[in-house]
C-alpha cells in the first residue's frame, strides 16, 4: 500500500476526528409501514452493555434500540456477565463491539477476549436451546475481542481493516444486482415492501465462516484487509490482503437456535459525526434500506422469515 493512501485513510477515518465524536441521531425515525408486533408484546432483545460495548442502547445504539421498540420488541440492556439464568429473560441477544479492559484504551496488540470461557459456553449452549445471538464486530480491536466467541460458531474473525485503498474510504456498498448482497429471505422481507437491494457500511472487518453458514454479504473487490498492530496507524509495511469474496455478513443455525453475524457496527446505528455532524449509518442518505435490512435480520432471529 502506498504511504500516501494510508495518510490520508488516517486523516479520513481516524478516532480523533470523526470517530471518537460520534453520537446518535435521535431525530433518526425511519417509517415501518407493517410492525411486526403490537408496541411491547414481541419477543425480548437484550443489548450487552457489561462488556466495554462500543455500542450501547443509551449510546451510540439509541436508535437502534427505537427501532426494534417500534416494530414492537421489547428492548433491554444487559449489564450482567453471560450465564445460564442471566440469558434466560432474552430471545435474542444483540452484542454489538465489546471489548476487554485491557484493550478500552490501549487499542494495539495484543488483543484480549471480551469474554470468559464460561459466558462462551453459556452463550453457545443458550443458542443450542433455541436462542438467538446478533454478533456484531467492527474495526480492530473488537473483532480480537469477539474472535473466541466467534470461533465458537465456527467462524473465524479477522482484527484488522477492510478498506477501499484506492477510493480512500472505508464505505462499502453491498448490491443486490451484482451478487455482493445475496438473495436470501433476510434480503427479500416479508414482502416486496420490505425488500432490499443495497446496504452500505461503514469501515470494518471482513471474516469467514465455516460450510453449513448462509452469506448476506460478500465483500467485493477492490477492498483491502489491513492488519496493523495498533488501531489506524497504517503504512508501507502493515500486513495486508485482499478481502474480496470475504463477508460482513452471515447467518446460520446452531442447534434449535440462530446467530447473525457482522463485521461492521455503524451501519446498524444512525449517528452524526465530527463537528460538521456528518450523517453516518442508517442516517447517511446512500443507506437509506439498512434500516430495512435491520429489522429484516432481527425478523430472521425471531423466526419470522425463513
Amino acid at each position: 500500500m502506498r504511504r500516501s493512501a494510508a495518510l490520508v485513510l488516517v486523516c479520513l477515518l481516524a478516532p480523533g476526528t470523526t470517530l471518537a465524536q460520534q453520537v446518535a441521531d435521535s431525530s433518526y425515525s425511519p417509517p415501518i409501514a407493517a410492525p411486526a408486533y403490537e408496541t411491547g408484546a414481541g419477543p425480548t432483545v437484550l443489548i450487552d452493555e457489561t462488556h466495554h460495548n462500543f455500542h450501547t442502547a443509551g449510546g451510540r445504539y439509541l436508535t437502534f434500540a427505537n427501532l426494534l421498540r417500534r416494530d414492537g420488541y421489547v428492548v433491554e440492556p444487559s449489564s450482567e456477565a453471560f450465564t445460564r439464568e442471566t440469558l434466560a429473560t432474552a430471545d435474542i441477544l444483540v452484542i454489538s463491539n465489546a471489548l476487554a479492559e485491557e484493550n478500552v484504551e490501549d487499542w494495539s496488540l495484543p488483543t484480549h477476549s471480551a469474554f470468559d470461557s464460561a459466558e462462551i459456553v453459556a452463550v453457545r449452549e443458550w443458542v443450542a436451546g433455541g436462542g438467538a445471538l446478533m454478533l456484531i464486530a467492527d474495526h480492530m480491536p473488537m473483532p480480537g475481542a469477539a474472535v473466541e466467541l466467534a470461533a465458537a460458531f465456527g467462524v473465524h474473525f479477522s482484527d484488522g481493516f477492510a478498506l477501499d485503498i484506492e477510493r480512500r474510504t472505508g464505505t462499502i456498498t453491498f448490491r443486490r444486482s451484482d451478487g455482493s448482497l445475496v438473495d436470501h429471505a433476510i434480503v427479500d422481507g416479508r414482502n416486496a415492501d420490505e425488500r432490499v437491494d443495497s446496504v452500505v457500511t461503514f469501515a470494518g472487518q471482513a471474516f469467514r465462516v465455516v460450510a453449513q453458514a448462509e452469506p448476506l454479504m460478500v465483500v467485493p473487490a477492490g477492498i483491502t484487509l489491513l492488519m496493523p498492530v495498533e488501531a489506524w496507524q497504517f503504512s508501507e509495511e502493515t500486513p495486508h490482503l485482499s478481502a474480496e469474496g470475504m463477508l460482513q455478513g452471515a447467518v446460520l443455525h446452531h442447534g434449535e437456535g440462530r446467530v447473525a453475524l457482522f463485521g461492521e457496527a455503524a451501519m446498524f446505528s444512525a449517528q452524526l459525526g465530527g463537528e460538521e455532524r456528518l450523517p453516518m449509518g442508517m442516517n447517511e442518505p446512500t443507506a437509506a434500506q439498512n434500516y430495512q435490512f435491520l429489522l429484516n435480520v432481527v425478523h430472521w432471529l425471531s423466526g419470522l422469515l425463513d
